[in-house]
């Protein structure tokens, strides 16, 4: 057996619940592809990139299969001989496994695949700030895994009857216990069906982005108006169809990512310089790559041999809708080509975007053909209502 996961949070482990019989889902859940790897392989590396404490896999059915794929990636495998009794004998099993240096232990289900490293850590972190019992994470309000259980809980746990469940422990303590907010989806999202499986596989690629849910939890916790994130629905839905229509033409854009950055790019409005602050914002929560999208969106040239990318998606789509209507280049520009007329300064930035902006436009349009025909895009009466 290998040495667990080492960690930066050695008080912390992580328990992953890997023993079920899987009989919902007709396959052997923690050894099914997903990704590079399979379910319980993922699951680990993201506990290792947490970097939050060493990882406690509980096995049951088909424990040597279940067991070597643990030890694979670092783990330490516990058996559970009474698996079949069910979920709360395997929590018994992975807590009676942890040394007595262990200050308290997140209980991650191995079906709860998509949950984020960002979250662990913050989990980690917040247990250190305090001695709640329990830590609950929580997206958009509502409770998901992995909950966080102090040790003070471990012999509570322990001497459970077999019919009492976790959940019937953690209620018990709900008076002390405490949210820990998370910018992740993920945490609320299971599978124990076969179409389970198959959409949490399938979103797997996109998770470097956030996911739209995930966008509007950060314009929320960041308070941003309401008409401004209607001006971010419009533009994401116009930078989507480009993307869309770029990727019909021969390109490979990735859209999670430029649905991402439209729904984030004005996070930050009416900050000093709102797009370096809102990709401030943006890495905060866990997501540079979409940062790097709204840190670009007031000004984002390109090259004559540079490919399109969805930075410039995002450039050009904001600056074709002006609120919530699409409008042309010229009508979106003339307002501020009439106000900095008389501030040479402001007037050379205001024509190096236009410049930019024209550029990109021809670059995406040398692909899709005319946007304005397609979409009402460049026509100045143009509503948001004829755009769709």
């Amino acid at each position: 057996m290998s040495d667990p996961i080492v960690s930066r949070s050695p008080n912390i482990a992580v328990v992953v619940l890997a023993a079920g019989w899987s009989s919902r889902m007709g396959a052997l859940k923690p050894l099914l592809p997903f990704g590079n790897d399979t379910v319980l392989g993922h699951v680990l590396s993201t506990i290792e990139a947490a970097a939050v404490g060493p990882a406690y896999v509980v096995v049951g059915n088909e424990a040597e299969r279940v067991a070597m794929a643990a030890t694979a990636h670092g783990a330490v495998a516990v058996t559970n001989p009474a698996f079949s009794e069910g979920m709360m004998s395997s929590i018994k099993a992975g807590i009676s496994a942890l040394p007595d240096t262990v200050h308290g232990a997140m209980i991650l289900p191995v079906d709860v695949p998509l949950v984020r490293a960002s979250t662990l850590r913050r989990i980690a972190e917040s247990a250190g700030e305090g001695e709640a019992p329990v830590l609950r994470p929580t997206f958009r309000g509502r409770p998901g895994h992995p909950p966080f259980v102090h040790r003070r809980l471990f012999a509570e746990i322990l001497a459970a009857s077999p019919e009492t469940t976790l959940r019937d422990v953690l209620e018990r303590h709900q008076g002390e216990a405490r949210s820990v907010v998370v910018i992740d989806s993920g945490i609320l999202r299971d599978m124990d069906y076969p179409d389970d499986y198959r959409r949490l596989a399938a979103s797997l690629p996109h998770r470097q982005h956030p996911d739209e849910a995930e966008c509007e939890a950060m314009l929320e916790a960041t308070g941003t108006p309401e008409p401004t994130r209607r001006h971010s629905r419009a533009v994401t839905r116009l930078a989507v169809d480009i993307a869309a229509r770029l990727n019909a033409g021969g390109h490979a854009l990735d859209i999670t990512a430029a649905r991402a950055g439209a729904l984030l790019h004005d996070i930050a409005k009416g900050d000093p310089d709102h797009a370096a602050a809102g990709a401030r914002r943006v890495a905060a929560f866990g997501f540079a790559e979409v940062a790097e999208i709204v840190a670009v969106h007031m000004e984002c040239a390109i090259g004559l041999e540079q490919p399109v990318d969805p930075r410039h998606v995002v450039f050009l789509a904001d600056k074709l809708v002006k609120g919530e209507r699409l409008v042309g280049i010229e009508e979106r520009f003339a307002p501020a080509f009439s106000a900095f007329a008389a501030d040479p300064a402001a007037l050379a930035a205001v024509r190096r975007r236009h410049a930019a902006v024209t550029a990109v436009l021809a670059a995406v349009e040398a692909v899709t053909g005319p946007l304005d025909a397609a979409r009402g895009v460049g026509a100045p009466e143009a509503s948001a209502e004829s755009g769709r």
